[in-house]
């Protein structure tokens, strides 16, 4: 068996405590040996032997670490991972990767100039519905797709406190946040879209960034509608799919997230199954009979995207989530604002073709 990588995460809020922190600790194939955390020492709960340091130069300075996952603000991804890249060791960053598409293709080249592994963690890839869907649509179940319909919708009057992604600043707003991982999914699904259309807003009264986006991707025959907004307080359908045999209608969210803030570690064989309540509808046609039924959703397991990072390290697999991904999320971020100001449909531009995962 190969030797565990041995990680170092930069910041311990949400995102390393819930998406990574909790997965790193069941892996046979990780060892945390040091978390920059600027004044507290929380990570000590969940590893108890693990280094903290107090800023990224102490951090870099640990020879032993091979991989250091960016957990931080947006702003702060691309300064730390070309740091870290410089220094000569694999980088993970959160989404949405970067704020500005020309830092994404500089961390791409330093990336290679280094000889190191640099991804984007996706994790909603690893969502049970949307594991679900990649096997309905690989199955060929709907026909042809002509809509893909996706939603990120949250209710909260109020402005969050303490939140950066509240506040006027580079990076912020629920676009870059939530509309990122809808983006992703659509590359994942189907590729680089030929046009975009968006209308990005702030309709909460004290909203100070984007509180809403409707962003349509043009495919030619099919098009993807991506919504998000702060202000639904009873949800419609996480997804809708149409296609010329059938469609898929899903409601409800991947449990995992649910879970892992209730302080749940993600093992055991049930880990990430949804309840038969929260399986999508079916309303299809195979072999010339009407099928309308539950489909039964796959279990989703973030912790998938660090068994592939530690097998692309370690035994040189291919990796799902490239920085290029990260790269064309950003630039469809940037596009789709550029739609909204100009009140126009614009060209999906200087997009990478570098290939999405099949499975």
């Amino acid at each position: 068996m190969s030797k565990k990588l041995k990680a170092g995460l930069i910041g311990y809020g949400i995102s390393a405590k819930i998406f990574h922190a909790p997965f790193l600790k069941v892996s046979p194939h990780y060892e945390v040996a040091a978390v920059l955390e600027r004044k507290k020492k929380d990570s000590l709960e969940l590893f108890p032997d693990t280094k903290i340091v107090r800023t990224l130069e102490e951090l870099l300075a640990i020879e032993e670490l091979e991989v250091i996952i960016i957990t931080t603000p947006n702003e702060t991804h691309f300064p730390y991972a070309m740091q870290i890249l410089q220094a000569g060791k694999h980088v993970v960053v959160e989404k949405p990767f970067t704020i500005k598409s020309e830092e994404a293709l500089q961390l791409v080249e330093a990336a290679k100039k280094a000889g190191k592994i640099l991804s984007v963690y996706q994790n909603r890839r690893y969502d049970s519905e949307v594991v679900t869907i990649k096997e309905i649509l690989n199955k060929g179940l709907l026909g042809k797709v002509y809509e893909f319909e996706a939603h990120y919708d949250r209710y909260r009057l109020e402005a969050k406190a303490n939140a950066w992604r509240e506040e006027p600043i580079a990076g912020s707003g629920i676009f870059y946040d939530l509309g990122a991982h809808l983006i992703d999914q659509a590359l994942y699904f189907f590729g680089l879209p030929q046009n975009v259309t968006a209308d990005i807003r702030m309709i909460r009264p004290h909203a100070r960034v984007d509180d809403y986006f409707d962003v349509r991707f043009d495919y030619g025959y099919m098009r993807v509608l991506l919504k998000g907004s702060m202000l639904v307080r009873e949800k419609g359908p996480h997804y809708m799919i149409h296609g010329d045999k059938g469609s898929f209608i899903k409601y409800g969210e991947d449990p995992q997230e649910v879970l892992l803030k209730a302080g749940e570690l993600p093992q055991g064989k049930n880990w990430g199954k949804e309840p038969e309540e929260t399986y999508g509808l079916l309303h299809t046609e195979i072999d010339g009979k009407i099928i309308k039924e539950k489909y039964p959703s796959l279990a989703g397991n973030y912790g998938n995207y660090h068994e592939n990072l530690y097998q692309t390290i370690r035994n040189g697999a291919p990796l799902r989530e490239k920085p290029e991904h990260g790269y064309n999320t950003v630039r469809l971020i940037e596009l789709a604002f550029e739609s909204h100001h100009k009140k126009a449909t614009v060209s999906c531009e200087g997009l990478l073709n570098v290939g999405y995962p099949a499975d």
